[in-house]
């Protein structure tokens, strides 16, 4: 699931709202476990988040 969560962010950044949706519809998963994923990716340093106003961007960390 990380995986495909990567795989949405490569082609651009995405509002958490938009991947969750995404994969809810794939894999059935709640929005708040979608949000432990993206938080467990940027942790990791595979994704960034970039607030704007009252939402998150969040894209792959292209840094080495």
């Amino acid at each position: 699931m990380r995986r495909r969560i990567l795989e949405l962010l490569a082609d651009g950044e995405m509002t958490s709202g938009a991947v969750s949706e995404v994969i809810k519809e794939e894999f059935g998963i709640s929005q708040p476990a979608v949000s432990q994923h993206l938080k467990v990716l940027r942790d990791s340093g595979f994704a960034t988040v970039r607030p704007e106003g009252t939402r998150r961007l969040y894209a792959v960390d292209s840094a080495p």
